[in-house]
């Protein structure tokens, strides 16, 4: 739990800091082992430095959460650009869009682009709205959650207001995705607490600190349906939140995962809660949801006891063909897998997958990826504190009192993990705040990278080097009559007996989005036998077999029926 406690209205005079620090000194890798990374930031030409507003007497606490970062490619040309928010309010910097150059470099070209705009950033979704062939954004912040469609001329516009779009609350995690099938990507938000700036908190000694979660009330997370546009219209948003069921259940938000988990080929929505039970809303397939977590074995711990969860990630671990979950936790708690062994159930697996062994750390952003391609998924996550570190001195610089260093676990086979940080000083080996974690090729070349972000410090733009153990194939799911990405596809390679599945679905992890191409290491298979997708409507196609280590795309349609389709 968090250990901050609530302290009456007083004036505190602490010295006005800026959102500066030291990272100290990164170490050099292991001769044992070859590291997986290596930091391209600076030659990539991503000039980025996170503004969390100025450090105060009041602990704001929105300051200690943002703020998440994405992938995507916003115009078209097959490279992904980078987005990166602020988190300094509306007078401080401006949020930042990079746009990648033919040489791998990214430029910086947020002025003018209509994302240069401020705000006290959490979290980012990316998709297509619509449905015109380009992406537009979704933006939560602290009191506000805006919409930005993109214009297709390297121009986004502002369209909260006429949309719809109304979340006053403190929005975090949020995704897109079809939860009625109709081919409009709707949005869910994960709202936090039900903040109250006068309240003041300590921590271990008495001294001033962030408050925790448990000083303020629930909120309830929103659905908005997207009712598409007529010609020459803008689009537009209904709330559905009460009339979907949502008001039956608050909680504190961080994390949402939008995935079919009860196998019957509509989407769910998993929110992950900081320090109470997770809530699992199991679409009806009317419009409405129900709340099952309990149930399905997903609201608690092993220990039956509720842990502040926060980022999410979503894969096969095992290769039983079903879908598993990781949730990050807090520092003196255990980041959590649950395993579906029983479609439609999940158990903690957390020990028996070799997860607990290791440094303890505060987890937000993670992902599965399989990077060295050996067929198995790993897992990054991203580390730092929500409240000052026991070791931490007065002396020290303010966000340097919060630091953690950054994990990596490899999948050994079969879902058994085993810590490799110590050998991968570029993405584990220095301090920081870290929040949010983004998943994808940028140079497209076959091999997941990663860009992760931290509080009052860098973005970071990590190239996967690591050793390829095996082949691979990146795979583009679309859907030509919406002309965008399939969100919510399934996608299942097969290979030389073995089955890969992958999920459609770049609103993983913590305030942030991912590349929305799935990648598969196919270990020594030089060739796929063929692909089934399962497409966000229930139907089902079979695409044939081919060469590895290459991308291929996928069009509705054009893949021949499955012969024994469930919809």
């Amino acid at each position: 739990m968090w250990h901050v406690r609530r302290i009456g209205l007083m004036v505190f005079l602490i010295l006005l800091a800026g959102c500066n620090r030291n990272t100290g000194v990164v170490p050099q890798p292991s001769l044992s082992e070859p590291a997986w990374f290596e930091d391209v930031t600076a030659r990539a030409g991503l000039k980025f430095q996170h503004d969390c507003g100025p450090i105060t007497s009041s602990y704001f606490m929105p300051q200690m959460f943002g703020s998440g970062c994405a992938f995507f490619d916003f115009d078209g040309d097959d490279r992904l650009d980078i987005f990166l928010l602020h988190n300094g309010g509306p007078s401080g910097a401006k949020y930042q869009l990079f746009q990648q150059q033919t040489d791998g470099t990214f430029r910086d070209v947020s002025v003018g682009s209509g994302l240069d705009v401020a705000g006290y950033g959490m979290g980012v979704a990316i998709g297509d709205v619509n449905n015109d062939g380009r992406p537009d954004i979704a933006i939560t912040e602290y009191g506000a959650t805006r919409l930005f469609v993109n214009e297709r001329t390297g121009r986004f516009r502002e369209v909260t207001r006429a949309a719809g779009l109304d979340n006053p609350q403190w929005g975090t995690s949020c995704a897109f995705f079809d939860y009625d099938r109709d081919g409009n990507l709707d949005l869910v938000i994960a709202n936090y607490v039900d903040y109250d700036k006068s309240i003041k908190c300590t921590s271990r000694g008495g001294k001033l600190d962030f408050c925790g979660p448990n000083f303020f009330g629930s909120t309830v997370a929103r659905l908005f349906r997207n009712l598409g546009s007529a010609a020459g219209m803008e689009i537009r948003f209904e709330d559905v939140t009460a009339k979907a069921g949502f008001g039956a259940a608050k909680g504190k938000g961080l994390g949402v995962l939008c995935a079919d988990f009860d196998g019957d080929r509509w989407p769910d929505i998993l929110l992950a809660n900081d320090i109470m039970a997770n809530h699992l809303w199991i679409n009806q397939r009317n419009g409405t949801f129900r709340e099952e977590a309990i149930k399905r074995g997903i609201a608690y711990t092993v220990s039956g006891a509720s842990a502040a969860n926060m980022g999410t990630a979503w894969a096969d671990v095992d290769g039983n063909g079903l879908f598993d979950v990781f949730i990050t936790h807090l520092v003196d708690e255990t980041h959590t897998l649950w395993k579906q062994n029983t479609p439609g159930f999940f158990e903690d697996r957390t020990i028996a997958a070799g997860l607990t062994t290791g440094r303890r750390s505060t987890g937000f952003g993670t992902a599965f990826v399989d990077l060295d391609r050996d067929g198995w998924v790993d897992l990054p996550f991203v580390n730092g504190a929500v409240v000052r570190n026991p070791t931490a001195r007065d002396s020290d610089p303010f966000w340097s009192q919060y630091v953690q260093r950054n994990q990596l676990y490899a999948n050994l086979g079969k879902g058994k993990f085993r810590e490799i940080s110590e050998h991968n000083p570029a993405l584990c080996g220095f301090d920081c705040v870290g929040r949010g974690l983004a998943v994808g090729d940028f140079d497209n070349d076959g091999a997941p990278d990663l860009l992760v972000t931290e509080i009052a410090g860098g973005a970071r733009l990590l190239r996967n080097i690591a050793p390829a153990n095996g082949h691979w194939l990146g795979v583009r799911a679309i859907l030509p009559k919406h002309r965008r990405d399939a969100y919510g596809a399934e996608i299942r390679v097969r290979a030389g007996g073995a089955t890969y599945a992958r999920l459609l679905y770049p609103g993983y992890s913590y305030c942030s989005s991912s590349d929305p191409r799935c990648f598969f290491g196919l270990g020594q298979f030089k060739r796929y036998d063929g692909i089934t997708v399962i497409w966000p409507d229930g139907t089902e196609e079979l695409f044939a077999g081919g060469a590895a280590d290459r991308q291929v795309e996928l069009r509705q349609g054009q893949g021949s029926p499955a012969s024994n389709p469930k919809r």
